[in-house]
């Protein structure tokens, strides 16, 4: 999708800083990061939100969990701990339509988010 930031970042015409990407799957670092290690997991094929997602997105899925958890091993929040958060919809805080998952850590989380 032409208007669409994170289509445009997987494709190469916006630049950010770029820590994975295969045939399925790009990681960003996060440009307004809310701890000290926050990425941006997205799906190379647009996906406005997880409310879109159907069985058929199950190995992009997959993968996309995979890449999260090889990277939060690789940032040492393996042992540490890690949250992977997505919202879908304004009120729960999307602000991009977009399907992406953040992979937030480094520092303790609280609970309940938000």
């Amino acid at each position: 999708m032409a208007d669409c930031l994170f289509c445009r970042i997987v494709a190469g015409e916006v630049p950010a800083e770029v820590v994975h990407a295969d045939d399925m799957v790009v990681a960003i670092r996060d440009i307004s990061p809310r701890a000290p290690t926050h990425l941006l997991l997205l799906p190379r094929r647009h996906i406005a939100s997880a409310a879109e997602l159907t069985e058929a997105d199950g190995p992009m899925l997959g993968r996309l969990f995979a890449v999260a958890a090889e990277l939060a091993r690789g940032a040492g929040l393996g042992e540490r701990g890690y949250r992977l958060v997505t919202n879908v919809g304004r009120e729960a805080g999307q602000s991009v339509n977009h399907l992406h998952v953040h992979l937030l850590g480094g520092r303790r989380l609280g609970w309940p988010p938000g």
